[in-house]
């Protein structure tokens, strides 16, 4: 058995019990579930979640408009229960709105489209990026 279980380390007294049937060995399930626990086997745990090696660099504050533009998404219901999306660029030094698109329908392809399109934007797209950074909300 510890021989088995050292084979399968993933393998719970379960199927080890279902490979010594196999093997010709009749054995009750509940004796094997205690002699696996005597024996002090278990089912050996994954490794935790892999983090990030090293510092991170820190996010640079804008030292004035029109440096860093960021995007974000509201959303809510007309009282009929359609929903709609408002796609907000933010000015992150000034913290001014400038541009909000609403529709029924945004999706990734259409704020491609339309940031590229705006003519309004069109100058300070060329000179700026936009930074992506994630947000939950809250």
């Amino acid at each position: 058995m510890k021989e088995l279980a050292s084979e399968r380390r993933r393998f719970g007294y379960r199927r080890l019990h279902i490979l010594l049937k196999r093997e010709g060995w009749e054995v009750n399930w509940k004796k094997f579930y205690r002699l696996y626990r005597e024996e002090g086997l278990t089912v050996r745990k994954r490794g935790g979640r892999k983090r990030a090696v090293g510092t991170r660099t820190p996010v640079a504050i804008p030292q004035g408009p029109n440096q860093r533009w960021s995007l974000d998404f509201m959303s809510d219901a007309l009282e009929d229960g359609r929903r709609f999306r408002v796609l907000n660029v933010i000015d992150d030094f000034s913290r001014e709105c400038l541009a909000a698109v609403v529709d029924t329908c945004l999706g990734n392809t259409f704020c491609n489209q339309s940031c590229n399109l705006q003519t309004d934007m069109a100058p300070c797209l060329q000179e700026f990026s936009f930074v992506s950074r994630g947000w939950n909300g809250g």
